[in-house]
C-alpha cells in the first residue's frame, strides 16, 4: 500500500503540474544547502547551483585567462604604433675612430654624447595603421567575451547532463531491482513447469541490459565530474552536488526579436564588423600615403676633438644643438600604390564575410529556434507517456493489491514506468541544450546565469 500511495503522489502530481516542471521535481533529489562559496575539504561533498557553477568556472578557467593575455598582448601592440605620435626621446653616444672625413653609417657626425627628439606630427599611413591596431585591440576583447560564453555554454551543459545522469541512474538501479524479481519469478514458473526456457533468456537479457546501461551511466558521470571539477577548480577528489534547474524562458521569444539580438550581440558577427572597420582605418591611410608627411626632429651632441674636425670644417664647436621638422612629399611612390591596392582586396574579402555572417546568423537563430520548439514539443510527449506510465501503474497496482494480477506484471509495469521517465529526462536536457545553443548565438548568454 505504501507503493500504491507513492505511485499514485507522482501521478496527481503530474496532472495537477500539468507541466514538464512538475514531472522533473517529483523524484529529483531536493537540497536545502546553499551554494558553496568554496571548495571545502576533499571528501566532503559540496552543493552547487548552476550559478556557482558558473561563477566559478569564470573565475578558474584557464582559457579565460589565456585570452586576458591575449588581449592584452593586443592593447600592446596598439601602443606600439600610436607611441610614434607621442615624444620620443633617446639619449647614447656615437664615438669612434674616423679617418678623413667624420661620419657614422648613419649620416651624423661621431659623438661622444647626443640626445635626439622624434614625434610624427602628420603621417597619414601610419596613423591609419596605429588606427587598425587599435580595433584589432578592440576585436581581442570581443574574443576573449565569447571565451567567456564557451565557458559558460560548456559548463552548464556538463552541470544539466549531470544531474540528468544520475537521475537516470537511480531509475536504472530501480529497474535492476525490477529485472531480478521477475527474473526470479521466471525461473520459479520454470522449474515448476508453467515457463519455457526462451522466457527465462529474456528475463535474464533484460537484467543484462538494465546493468550495462547502469555501467555507461557511471562512466559517463565520472566523465562529468571530472570535467566539472576541473572547470570549478576543485580538487580531484572532491565530491560535487547538482540540483535540478531550469534555464530561462528568454530561448523561448519569437524568431524576429532574437534575430535583432544576434545581430547586436553576436560575438561572431561582432568580430567580422570591426574586422571590416580595421581595414577601413588602413585603407584610409594608405589612400593618403600621396599627402606630405611632417615630423618634428632635433638633436643635441657633444663633439670631439681627436675626430679631426678642424682639418675638414673651418670652426669647431663642442657642443651643438639642432631642432627643425623634417618633411616629406611624396611625387612618385609604386610602394603607396601597392599598398593601396592590398588594402582595397583586404577590405572587400572583409566586406563579402561580414554579408555572408548576417546572411548565415539569421538562419542560424531561425533554426535554433524551431529546434527549441520541437524539443520542447518532444519533452511534453515524453511527459504525458511519463503521466500514462504512472496512471497505469497505479491501476495495476491496485488489481496486484486485490490479487488479480502477479507480480512479475506489476514489476514489468515500473519497468516500463521507469523507460518513460528516463526518456522524460533525456527530452528535457535535449531541449536545455537547444536552449543554450539559442541563447548563445543570440548574445543573451549572459541570462542564463544572471
Amino acid at each position: 500500500m505504501q507503493l500504491l500511495g507513492r505511485v499514485a503522489g507522482m501521478t496527481a502530481l503530474l496532472v495537477l503540474g500539468g507541466g514538464a516542471a512538475c514531472a522533473q521535481e517529483t523524484s529529483a533529489p531536493k537540497t536545502s544547502q546553499p551554494a558553496a562559496q568554496e571548495a571545502p575539504k576533499d571528501g566532503a561533498p559540496v552543493a552547487l547551483t548552476l550559478k556557482r557553477a558558473i561563477e566559478l568556472a569564470l573565475q578558474n578557467s584557464k582559457e579565460i585567462q589565456v585570452a586576458k593575455i591575449q588581449a592584452s598582448v593586443a592593447d600592446r601592440a596598439a601602443q606600439i604604433t600610436k607611441a610614434q605620435f607621442m615624444p620620443n626621446l633617446y639619449a647614447g653616444s656615437g664615438a669612434g675612430y674616423t679617418l678623413g672625413i667624420p661620419e657614422t653609417p648613419g649620416g651624423r657626425a661621431p659623438s661622444i654624447f647626443n640626445v635626439s627628439y622624434t614625434e610624427q606630427v602628420f603621417n597619414e599611413p601610419l596613423r591609419g595603421q596605429a588606427k587598425e591596431t587599435q580595433e584589432q585591440s578592440k576585436a581581442q576583447r570581443i574574443a576573449l567575451e565569447d571565451t567567456k560564453n564557451s565557458v559558460i555554454t560548456r559548463t552548464a551543459m556538463a552541470y544539466l547532463e549531470l544531474g540528468k545522469v544520475r537521475h537516470s541512474l537511480e531509475l536504472l538501479r530501480k529497474e535492476q531491482e525490477s529485472a531480478e524479481k521477475i527474473l526470479q519469478v521466471t525461473q520459479e514458473r520454470q522449474g515448476e513447469g508453467y515457463e519455457l526456457p526462451v522466457e527465462v533468456t529474456r528475463a535474464q537479457l533484460t537484467k543484462a541490459q538494465v546493468i550495462q546501461r547502469i555501467l555507461q551511466l557511471e562512466g559517463r558521470e565520472d566523465e562529468l565530474e571530472v570535467f566539472l571539477r576541473y572547470q570549478v577548480g576543485f580538487s580531484e577528489a572532491q565530491a560535487i552536488e547538482v540540483t535540478p534547474e531550469e534555464l530561462p524562458g528568454e530561448a523561448e521569444q519569437a524568431g524576429d526579436n532574437l534575430v535583432a539580438m544576434a545581430m547586436t550581440h553576436n560575438a561572431g558577427l561582432q568580430l567580422a564588423a570591426s574586422d571590416v572597420r580595421a581595414k577601413e582605418f588602413r585603407l584610409k591611410g594608405e589612400r593618403r600615403g600621396y599627402w606630405p608627411t611632417l615630423e618634428l626632429v632635433s638633436i643635441y651632441s657633444v663633439l670631439a676633438q681627436f675626430n679631426n674636425f678642424s682639418q675638414f670644417f673651418r670652426t669647431f664647436q663642442r657642443n651643438n644643438f639642432n631642432a627643425g621638422i623634417d618633411m616629406r612629399v611624396p611625387i612618385f611612390s609604386a610602394q603607396t600604390k601597392a599598398a593601396i591596392g592590398l588594402a582595397q582586396i583586404n577590405l572587400e574579402a572583409a566586406q563579402v564575410n561580414l554579408t555572408n555572417k548576417k546572411n548565415e546568423l539569421t538562419g542560424e537563430v531561425r533554426q535554433k529556434t524551431r529546434r527549441v520548439r520541437e524539443r520542447d514539443a518532444a519533452k511534453e510527449v515524453a511527459r504525458l507517456e511519463l503521466q500514462l506510465a504512472q496512471q497505469q501503474v497505479a491501476v495495476l497496482q491496485a488489481q496486484f493489491a486485490e490479487g488479480k494480477l502477479n507480480l512479475r506484471d506489476m514489476e514489468r509495469a515500473r519497468l516500463e514506468e521507469n523507460e518513460k521517465w528516463m526518456a522524460y529526462l533525456d527530452a528535457n536536457f535535449q531541449k536545455q541544450q537547444a536552449q543554450l545553443e539559442l541563447l548563445r548565438t543570440a548574445g543573451q548568454l549572459d541570462k542564463v546565469w544572471q
